[in-house]
């Protein structure tokens, strides 16, 4: 199985650099930690980075519609690259998925199809094959090539960066940024975050093996962008070869992080974009010395200033500002 390399990471840099924006690096006052806000690209996600080098590869070699499952975060990337690059998009989302993002992604001109959780995967498959249309997982090669570009601007931001916090799904922005950030310097340590109540990854880092939860497991944390029941194939390769350590955060302790993200740095985070500061804040004193960087991975939720509420946010078709 092929890796992703630094070469690959720099082309889709290169690849995707019209459409993203590069976003800084924010400082937490009093802390070591430094706060990379992925929520301000466009559809507030870091997704952006992977499905516009993916869809950008496959426009070149003349495909015209690309399908891809998601929890919604993915499918809003999907959705915003084709609409770019004048592709066909088909998202598949499962039934429990806010009904803002299923909004955001149909605006954005994708067709989208609701399914249960645990059917996502086969009904993309068969959609695909019954449409014609050309998957795009959310660890596909060109995905992690393109979420790898993060890594590389925290490594050139903060030459001293010490730890790098990622949020895990099915694990595609890990391994990109690992990639990444080992090759700006190797004693960077990376090292992935998930929910305790979705922790699959952690499992398979443990073991050794990749291990899959059910879907009732993942499906009970609010973190909802977080809640794939294994990690992709592809993605464990590289969390095998680069990744430090994988570690966990609890429910409690992702409401606190979203609450500090707005009160001190004014970012909107949605619970599953949270979860690198949260785990700043339980494993912080455990963690090598030096600059801490945590991902914040996606903004589509806005807090209430009255209520402390999570609501969802769309985006409409042809935007690309927030």
């Amino acid at each position: 199985m092929s890796l992703v390399t630094e070469a690959d990471v720099t082309a889709a840099t290169a690849r995707i650099s019209p459409f993203v924006g590069r976003t800084p690096l924010l400082r937490l006052p009093g802390e070591r930690l430094w706060v990379k806000p992925e929520n301000r690209q466009p559809t507030r996600s870091f997704k952006v980075r992977g499905a516009l080098n993916a869809v950008g590869r496959l426009a070149e070699r003349g495909v015209g519609h690309v399908i891809a499952q998601s929890s919604g975060n993915h499918a809003q990337a999907i959705a915003y690259a084709a609409d770019r690059l004048g592709l066909r998009a088909t998202v598949v989302l499962p039934d429990t998925a806010p009904e803002l993002k299923v909004s955001a992604a149909r605006a954005l001109g994708a067709e989208v199809v609701i399914t249960p959780p645990a059917l996502r995967e086969i009904t993309c498959l068969a959609l695909a094959d019954r449409l014609g249309a050309t998957v795009v997982r959310s660890d596909d090669f060109d995905i992690i090539a393109g979420h790898g570009s993060a890594g590389t601007e925290i490594g050139q931001d903060l030459p001293r960066v010490g730890t790098i916090l990622v949020p895990v799904c099915n694990g595609g922005l890990l391994a990109g940024v690992a990639v990444a950030a080992k090759a700006v310097d190797p004693a960077i340590r990376v090292i992935g975050v998930e929910p305790e109540l979705a922790a699959d990854g952690r499992a398979s880092f443990r073991s050794g093996r990749r291990t899959a939860w059910r879907v009732e497991e993942t499906y009970r944390t609010r973190a909802d962008g977080l809640r794939a029941p294994v990690l992709g194939a592809l993605a464990w390769e590289h969390i095998l070869r680069y990744v430090d350590d994988m570690v966990t955060v609890s429910e409690d302790g992702i409401e606190v992080a979203v609450g500090l993200l707005r009160r001190e740095l004014g970012e909107h985070a949605e619970p599953s974009g949270a979860v690198a500061t949260a785990a700043y804040l339980a494993h912080g004193p455990t963690l090598p010395a030096g600059p801490v960087v945590a991902i914040l991975s996606g903004g589509n939720a806005a807090v209430s200033p009255d209520a402390g509420d999570i609501k969802e946010l769309s985006l409409s078709r042809g935007s690309s500002t927030y």
